[in-house]
C-alpha cells in the first residue's frame, strides 16, 4: 500500500435542518426540527434543538407543547429541497477533489491521495468547508485519514469537538491512536450494536482495542469483513473509492398513508403513484425491470378488535423487461385485484421493481409476442424532463387528482430551488 493513500469524508452538519434554515434568515439561531413521513417523528435537529434535549426519533406529539409555544419550529420533510441541495454540494466537491464517491445524501468520500505531499491537508479541509459554506450556505465537517474507516472516525471527532474547527487530519499514526483510545468500539464504521456487544465480551471496548486485535483471531471469531475493519483502523486501506455507484438490484416505492384507506379506488391511485415514482427512478438508473411486486397492509399497532390485521403481497413478471410506466401500471392493477380485501383499514402499501437488465441487452424468447409500445422511450423521456423542470407535472390518470390518501406534510416548506413558483423573492 502506498503511504500517500489518503481519503477525506465530508459530512453536512444537521443537513435537513440546515436546508430549512438556509432560506429563512429569521431562524438562524432558533431551534428547528424536521419530521418524518406523516409528520410522525423527529428525523433531523438543528444544534439549538439538540441543546434543548430533543432526541432523534422522538414522536412529534411528545414535543407538542414546545411547538405550540413557539420554542421549537417544525418542518415536514421536503425531499425535493434536500435532494437538490445535496446535488449542489456534491457538484462543488467534484470541483475541489480529484475523485468523489457520493456515500449518502449528505456525505461523500474524497480521494486526496498524493495531495499531502504538496499542501497542508488541514488547510485543504478548511478550504472545503469555507467553499461549501460560501457557495451553498451549508456547514460541513471534514475527516482526513489514510483509510475510509479512519476518515469516518476523524469526521466524528470533527463534529464532536469544537476545538477542531470542523477538520480533523489523522495522517499521523500517533493522532490516530489517541483518537481510537477515546472512542467506544460501537463508534467504528461497520460495527453495529449487536457486534459491539460481542466484542465487549471479548474485552474489546474501545476502537483502539479493536485496532490492536489480531486480524486472524477476529476473522475466526467474526468474519473477513471485521478483520478488514481492523486493518483499516491501522491505516491500511482495504476499501477503495467507488467512482460509480453499484447498480441497484431493486427499487422500492412505498409510503404510509396520511389517512387510512378503505376504498379500493384510492388504493389503485396510491399504487399507481408508487409505480410511476419507481419507474422514474428505474429510468434514471438506465435500467429495465421485468418483475413487479405489490404489497399492502393494515397497521400492526392498531387495536385488533377495531382494526383486524391484514397484510399481503404478490409478484409477477412481464413478458419482457421494460422501463415504460404504462406496462407496470397495467400489471399493478391486475395484481392489486388479487390481494385486495374489503373491510380493512389499510395503513401502508407499495411496489417493488426487480430483475433488472441493462438497456438493450435482453435476449427475447422466440415465442415472445409482446413488443414495446411505439415510441415508448421518447414518451417516457419527455415526461421525466417535464417533471424535473419545476414548471409543472405530468401524470397518468390512474394516479388520481386529489390524492387525499397521500402522507401528511402539514408543515412543508416551499421548494425554493426546484419550483419556479417557490423561488425566493427579493424586495
Amino acid at each position: 500500500m502506498s503511504k500517500a493513500r489518503c481519503f477525506a469524508l465530508v459530512d453536512c452538519n444537521n443537513f435537513y435542518a440546515s436546508c430549512e434554515k438556509l432560506f429563512r434568515p429569521d431562524l438562524k439561531h432558533k431551534p428547528v426540527v424536521v419530521l418524518s413521513n406523516n409528520d410522525g417523528c423527529v428525523v433531523a435537529r438543528s444544534k439549538e434543538a439538540k441543546t434543548l434535549g430533543i432526541k432523534m426519533g422522538v414522536p412529534a406529539f411528545q414535543i407538542r407543547e414546545q411547538l405550540e409555544q413557539g420554542k421549537v419550529l417544525a418542518f415536514s420533510s421536503n425531499y425535493a429541497l434536500y435532494a437538490d441541495m445535496s446535488a449542489r454540494v456534491m457538484t462543488t466537491l467534484e470541483q475541489l477533489a480529484p475523485a468523489v464517491e457520493v456515500y449518502s445524501i449528505d456525505e461523500a468520500f474524497l480521494d486526496l491521495s498524493g495531495l499531502g505531499a504538496t499542501q497542508d491537508l488541514n488547510a485543504y479541509g478548511q478550504h472545503i468547508r469555507q467553499t461549501i459554506q460560501q457557495w451553498q450556505g451549508i456547514s460541513v465537517c471534514v475527516g482526513i485519514a489514510p483509510s475510509k474507516t479512519l476518515a469516518k472516525l476523524a469526521n466524528h471527532a470533527a463534529k464532536k469537538w469544537q476545538k477542531t474547527a470542523g477538520v480533523v487530519d489523522l495522517s499521523c499514526r500517533e493522532r490516530q491512536r489517541k483518537l481510537l483510545a477515546l472512542l467506544p468500539v460501537s463508534e467504528v464504521w461497520g460495527i453495529g450494536s449487536k457486534l459491539s456487544v460481542k466484542l465487549i465480551k471479548l474485552g474489546i471496548e474501545t476502537a483502539l482495542d479493536l485496532a490492536d486485535a489480531n486480524p486472524a483471531f477476529i476473522r475466526q471469531q467474526f468474519s473477513v469483513v471485521v478483520s478488514r475493519i481492523v486493518q483499516e483502523l491501522n491505516g491500511e486501506s482495504c476499501l477503495a473509492l467507488e467512482h460509480v455507484a453499484p447498480p441497484k438490484k431493486e427499487i422500492v416505492s412505498s409510503r404510509s398513508f396520511g389517512e387510512r384507506i378503505t376504498c379500493k379506488q384510492q388504493m389503485q391511485e396510491a399504487i399507481s403513484e408508487y409505480v410511476a415514482r419507481a419507474c422514474q427512478k428505474l429510468r434514471k438508473e438506465r435500467q429495465q425491470a421485468k418483475q413487479l411486486s405489490v404489497f399492502l397492509r393494515t397497521s400492526p399497532f392498531s387495536d385488533k378488535q377495531r382494526d383486524p390485521f391484514y397484510a399481503n403481497n404478490i409478484s409477477q413478471a412481464l413478458a419482457q423487461p421494460s422501463a415504460d410506466t404504462r406496462d407496470f401500471l397495467s400489471l399493478a392493477q391486475t395484481l392489486l385485484d388479487r390481494i385486495w380485501c374489503d373491510g380493512y383499514r389499510y395503513a401502508k402499501a407499495g411496489v417493488m421493481l426487480s430483475d433488472f437488465y441493462d438497456e438493450g441487452v435482453y435476449q427475447a424468447c422466440l415465442f415472445d409476442h409482446a413488443p414495446a409500445l411505439p415510441r415508448a422511450d421518447n414518451l417516457m423521456s419527455v415526461i421525466d424532463q417535464l417533471n424535473r423542470s419545476g414548471k409543472g407535472k405530468v401524470w397518468f390518470a390512474s394516479q388520481g387528482m386529489q390524492q387525499t390518501w397521500s402522507m401528511k406534510r402539514g408543515m412543508l416548506s416551499p421548494q425554493y430551488t426546484t419550483h419556479w413558483g417557490d423561488l425566493p423573492k427579493v424586495t
